[in-house]
């Protein structure tokens, strides 16, 4: 099936804002945002659009707009550590937006971003984000004689630090997956409880619903058959009476009166 007009400018401005991240950005860049917010408005009319693509389709754009999402709301962190973490547990797209690209895009983004924040944590690790780098590097390297045995102690130091930090994250990760697993768990077995106890009211409602049948046809016969006994007993009442009448009279007549 043919491409949508929306669909076409969904990917159009998605290409554009892949290509707006990888980039280097101004501080004061409001583009982007923006452009990713118009992302998230054509993505909902697309949902409901007529023609709109596949779900498979649709889940690969949702995720590419919420990396890009991620993404801005990860650099507006102000600890490197906070944004390479955010950034550890964004989603990049799984295709490429246009054939032209041979890896998506956002993963690219996604590698660029990862090594940005973790130069930025080795520069605040070093100190060599301040205002005078030059002074920073004097206090590092001290007497020029020791110069290489401290580079080579804070690289080992900066890399034992880095190397921490790596395992706290994949810790934390395995961690958010155990959870969501188990949630996943707990969710498909009361899933699986609540849908048993629904065939189980669905069968006692039939059931209650064949004896209040047959209750009712009980009842009807029930009343038909003490309507037929009733009236048989009342034309057995009346012909007694009339018998027991005309025995008197009888009686009356055939004895003699006292005198």
């Amino acid at each position: 099936m043919a491409a949508s007009r929306l669909e076409l400018n969904l990917v159009r401005l998605l290409s554009r804002c892949e290509a707006m991240a990888a980039e280097k950005r101004d501080p004061d860049e409001w583009r982007l945002e923006k452009y990713v917010g118009a992302l998230e408005d054509m993505l909902q009319a697309l949902k409901v659009h007529a023609s709109k693509p596949a779900s498979e389709v649709i889940n690969e754009y949702s995720w590419k707009v919420d990396f890009l999402k991620g993404m801005l709301q990860a650099e507006k962190l102000t600890s490197s550590s906070e944004k390479a973490l955010a950034n550890q547990f964004l989603a990049p797209g799984r295709v490429p937006t246009t054939a032209r690209e041979r890896v998506p895009a956002t993963k690219t983004v996604h590698l660029q971003s990862r090594a940005r924040y973790t130069s930025e944590m080795r520069s605040e690790l070093l100190g060599t984000d301040s205002a005078e780098p030059e002074m920073d590097v004097r206090k590092r390297t001290g007497v020029a004689g020791s110069q290489p045995v401290n580079e080579k102690q804070s690289a080992a130091e900066l890399d034992l630090v880095l190397q921490r930090h790596q395992n706290l994250q994949e810790k934390l990760a395995e961690e958010m997956l155990g959870l969501a697993r188990s949630l996943k768990t707990n969710t498909l077995a009361a899933q699986s409880v609540i849908k048993k106890d629904n065939q189980t009211l669905s069968h006692s409602l039939k059931m209650a619903d064949q004896n209040l049948e047959k209750l009712k046809t009980e009842s009807e016969r029930l009343e038909q058959h003490t309507q037929k006994s009733v009236n048989w007993f009342l034309w057995a009442m009346l012909i007694i009476v009339c018998f027991i009448f005309i025995s008197m009279i009888l009686f009356i007549r055939i004895m003699p009166k006292l005198k």
